[in-house]
């Protein structure tokens, strides 16, 4: 059974940005305060409109507001704000002084720090400089680019005249990001000479000409240089203006004149994982993403002003995006690059403990690592300033909830996310009412209709199925790129069951409110016709020490569905008749009979995204003799051969 781990005190649920909202809502709305998340996530559901028009007028975005909502019978047709304005970049730089905005620290230590008054002058450079290379309105900026201060000034100064941002970290080869670029035809790159992961030095501009002969539409290049480094030489292109870094910091700024776009304006391009076909170029809003982030830092994560946010994250990732809109909440933030376990296993931790961060975000995988090395932050760190803990990016264990609590605080909101790329932000997160409970993710979002469908389309509770949202909100996509007539888009989300979001997690919502996610619906198995959830395997397996990671897919054998577990060991272990017993008793004890793998397998490595998300259905193809349509879009594309012909799984 489940059980509270934390709860916030009256003390700190007064204080908090949720009861300041509410006292807004009474003020404003007629609105009568409960200090209960459901009672203001059911007003806001039942009541659209005014819902996200208070978020604008609650968080104070810089702009000119329209109340003007356009109902549609289709979902995603829906128009919040119409004909408002503002400029998304003008909300982001908040403040002009002298205070910090950004930390740069790299895996060796290395650290740059912006003043929100530097920042400001810097994208008024880079604005100087797009102007004079006539840049134009929604022409796309594309950015090939490590978690750097210059990456966000360049993001920043993009937004700012209304150009599209799309960006690859340089884990990307060089076939994913012209694979992603191409398909959107930007005018200029932004690329930095290398990079350094796990102690490496990684050339990056030896890889530019090939990008320059693959994607004809840049004209321009913008050079960045490695924090602490010399320029690397490279080979130019004589088509190509090329630019460098240290001369456009040397240029006198203007103030920056914000004009402001629609609340429908393209903001950036993220694009989904590729593992299935040419990956999907997902165009969001400026409006929209402004209006979600900001709901969710104050509203579901108590941001404040003079914050500090870290987030451990890529360019290439959309938590990217969700870090630098902290700066909308007055908030600095911590970039991080590199290998996050760089000769010590709580490196990250020990960045948050120095840089008194306040909300410190990772992945669920990152977690699991920390618990498998036994890693006690307690004993080291006081982590006086940590507030809230953010998990994202796979299922979080129990075990893992618990870990956070044991090891690293115990008073702490811990605040496990989930959404994607897709829309940029979240469907199921946390908030500072409700208690913390072991394994579960705390609610819905505000204005999110979330549920859970059984195959029929109809809501089921305490049962795994399908997570969806039935109602529109502000954060689904403009569109996917070079779509013609919205098919793949449609298809993508509105394929399953009618005018109904179709997220593609098998997800459960229990009794509490809370959500727990099961894994991707389309990666579940079905053995006996009874579908079951890849965590629930994989909770129970990361719990021996012997195993450092796993994959579980469903193999097509003997007119049904056999579970297969492939597993990486650890060093110094080996897979032997007594481990196998001992995992199989205890999936079987703590999952059921039915999750017990029919195969166990042990494997070198495991195929994973470059967001570090593994890929099963990759593996599920080659054994099943399919062709892999997109290779590029893995991290570790050749570890893909060891799966071929395995001869245990003929029999």
């Amino acid at each position: 059974m489940s059980k509270k781990l934390w709860e916030a005190s009256q003390r700190v649920k007064n204080k908090s940005n949720l009861f300041r909202y509410e006292n807004f809502l009474a003020e404003n709305y007629h609105y009568k305060i409960t200090k209960k998340y459901s009672k203001i996530l059911d007003w806001s559901i039942k009541n659209p409109q005014r819902f996200w028009s208070s978020i604008w007028d609650f968080v104070n975005i810089k702009g000119l507001k329209k109340n003007k909502f356009i109902k549609s019978k289709i979902l995603f047709k829906n128009k919040f704000l119409k004909d408002s304005k503002l400029n998304f970049a003008e909300n982001l730089l908040s403040k002009n002084d002298n205070s910090k905005a950004i930390t740069f620290i790299s895996e060796n230590n290395y650290k740059e720090k912006r003043s929100w008054k530097e920042l400001n002058l810097n994208v008024g450079r880079l604005v100087v400089f797009f102007k004079k290379i006539k840049l134009k309105e929604k022409d796309r900026i594309a950015a090939y680019l490590p978690n750097l201060i210059e990456t966000v000034e360049s993001f920043i100064a993009t937004a700012s005249i209304g150009c599209v941002w799309s960006s690859c970290s340089p884990d990307f080869g060089i076939n994913g990001v012209i694979e992603r670029f191409a398909q959107i035809k930007p005018k200029i790159l932004i690329i930095c000479d290398r990079y350094y992961y796990n102690g490496k030095e990684i050339n990056i501009i030896g890889r530019l000409p090939l990008i320059l002969n693959k994607i004809k539409s840049i004209k321009n290049v913008i050079i960045i240089n490695y924090p602490g480094k010399n320029y690397l030489q490279f080979k130019k292109t004589k088509r190509i203006k090329f630019n460098y870094w240290k001369n456009i910091i040397n240029i006198i700024p203007r103030k920056i004149n914000f004009k402001r776009f629609n609340f429908e304006h393209e903001l950036s391009i993220l694009y989904s994982s590729g593992t299935t076909g040419k990956p999907k170029c997902i165009c969001h809003r400026a409006g929209g993403v402004l209006l979600q982030h900001l709901k969710e830092h104050q509203l579901h994560n108590e941001i404040k002003e003079n914050d500090n946010i870290f987030y451990f994250t890529t360019c290439g990732w959309m938590m990217w995006n969700w870090l630098i809109s902290a700066l909308a909440s007055k908030a600095s933030i911590v970039l991080f690059e590199g290998f996050p376990m760089y000769k010590r296993n709580d490196l990250l931790l020990k960045i948050a403990n120095d840089e008194q961060v306040t909300l410190f975000g990772v992945s669920a995988k990152y977690i699991d690592s920390l618990k498998k090395f036994n890693v006690s932050i307690k004993k080291k760190y006081k982590l006086k300033k940590l507030r809230t803990i953010c998990s994202t990016g796979s299922p979080l264990s129990e075990d893992g909830f618990n870990y956070i609590y044991k090891k690293i605080k115990t008073n702490v909101h811990l605040s496990s996310i989930s959404g994607g790329t897709d829309i940029v932000s979240c469907f199921v997160l946390g908030n500072i009412y409700s208690p913390v409970i072991s394994g579960e993710i705390q609610n819905k979002g505000l204005g999110m209709d979330v549920d859970i469908f059984n195959n029929k389309g109809k809501s089921i509770k305490n049962k795994k199925g399908e997570l969806v949202c039935k109602n529109a909100f502000p954060t689904i996509p403009i569109k996917f790129w070079n779509d013609k007539n919205n098919l793949k888009f449609k298809n993508a989300y509105f394929n399953k069951f009618q005018n109904v979001w179709h997220h593609g997690d098998y997800a459960e919502v229990k009794n509490s409110g809370g959500f727990i996610i099961h894994g991707r619906s389309d990666t579940t198995l079905n053995p006996g016709g009874v579908r079951l959830g890849t965590a629930e395997i994989y909770n129970e397996v990361e719990k021996f020490k012997e195993i450092k990671e796993s994959l579980v897919i469903g193999q097509n054998w003997d007119n049904d569905i056999r579970i297969v577990l492939f597993i990486v060991m650890n060093k110094k272990y080996l897979l032997n008749e007594s481990l196998l017993d001992r995992m199989k008793l205890q999936i079987r004890a703590n999952a059921s009979p039915r999750h017990v793998p029919s195969k166990i397998i042990s494997v070198k490595d495991i195929p994973r995204t470059k967001n570090g998300k593994i890929v099963e259905l990759a593996v599920k193809n080659i054994i099943e003799g399919n062709v892999i349509k997109n290779k590029e879009a893995l991290a570790n594309p050749e570890v893909l051969e060891q799966y071929k012909n395995i001869k245990e799984l003929d029999y």
